[in-house]
């Protein structure tokens, strides 16, 4: 029987461990080296199936862009896969915006493997993830399913193993314009590239380490030249916690808060005062994302 609506679909955010200018395109994009991580901090999503072919959002929360992602996604699947329906997609928006952790797209793919299972298409995952790249580059990280190394400007992901960690996140007040970061004199486009093969062998043992040891984010020094609140969160994070460093291209930064034991589970405090204007949690590494098993390979 034909699925009428899917509820509590959960987008997961993620952090950028580290984050790796190695190059250019001659057409401007930035060729980066990454690793993306799960978190459990998610954006939650309801779909209804419409027989009218539109496509509208009802925000449970502050009102988000008109055209955000998850509904270009919708229409972007509707296009390209010639499905006459459409849908009511209702968000609950928790991941804070401009913040880095890819909540934008982590809604739009939640958006297309949802979609995928209400309108009966029954795509392949990989067929989703080329949509995805044409709706933003971290939306097949997103639909992929698993934490990942990830290179070029977003498309060529290696899944890769990390072990379960505590994460203290936080984001100041503010967005940046990511176009403003990449284009800042303060960039620098030519940090050396590492072997795939190598860093895995050589970070299979030290992962739990790699906040404090391993990189750095490129894009940090242009974000606080630009957003003084980068630095004064990145500080606090450093104060409690002893180390810290940002995600993405936006304003929140995370600090390493101790491994995830499995029993019994205790959730360490997070000892940061938020200020008004201001968001944060405590977060927990995931292994892969909620819904890895919604679409074959």
């Amino acid at each position: 029987m034909s699925l009428l609506s899917i509820c509590d679909v959960v987008a997961p955010a993620k952090l950028n461990l580290f984050l790796h200018v190695i190059g250019q395109r001659d057409d401007g994009y930035h060729l980066l080296q990454s690793v993306f991580v799960l978190i459990d901090w998610c954006d939650s999503l309801h779909f209804e199936r419409r027989s009218d072919g539109q496509v509208m959002r009802h925000d449970l929360g502050a009102a988000l862009p008109a055209d955000d992602l998850c509904v270009r996604a919708a229409r972007a699947l509707q296009a390209v896969s010639g499905c006459g329906l459409g849908v009511d997609i209702s968000i609950d928006k928790q991941v804070p915006w401009g913040a880095g952790m890819g909540g934008g797209s982590s809604d739009a793919a939640s958006t297309l493997l949802a979609l995928n299972r209400l309108w009966n298409l029954n795509w392949p995952r990989s067929r989703l993830k080329a949509l995805g790249m044409t709706i933003g580059a971290d939306v097949p990280f997103f639909i992929g399913g698993r934490n990942a190394f990830v290179e070029g400007i977003g498309e060529r992901l290696t899944p890769l193993e990390v072990k379960p960690q505590w994460l203290a996140v936080l984001k100041p007040a503010g967005e940046l314009e990511t176009r403003a970061v990449f284009s800042s004199p303060l960039l620098a486009r030519n940090t050396e590239a590492v072997i795939l093969e190598s860093f895995y062998t050589g970070l299979s043992d030290t992962t739990i380490e790699i906040v404090e040891t391993y990189g750095r984010n490129d894009l940090q020094p242009p974000a606080a030249d630009l957003c003084q609140g980068v630095t004064t969160a990145a500080n606090v994070l450093i104060e409690m916690y002893g180390n810290s460093r940002m995600t993405g291209s936006g304003t929140a930064v995370f600090a390493r808060a101790g491994l995830v034991c499995n029993a019994p589970l205790v959730v360490p405090e997070f000892k940061v005062d938020i200020p008004r204007g201001w968001s944060g949690r405590m977060c927990k590494s995931l292994p892969q994302h909620p819904l890895l098993a919604w679409a074959e390979n």
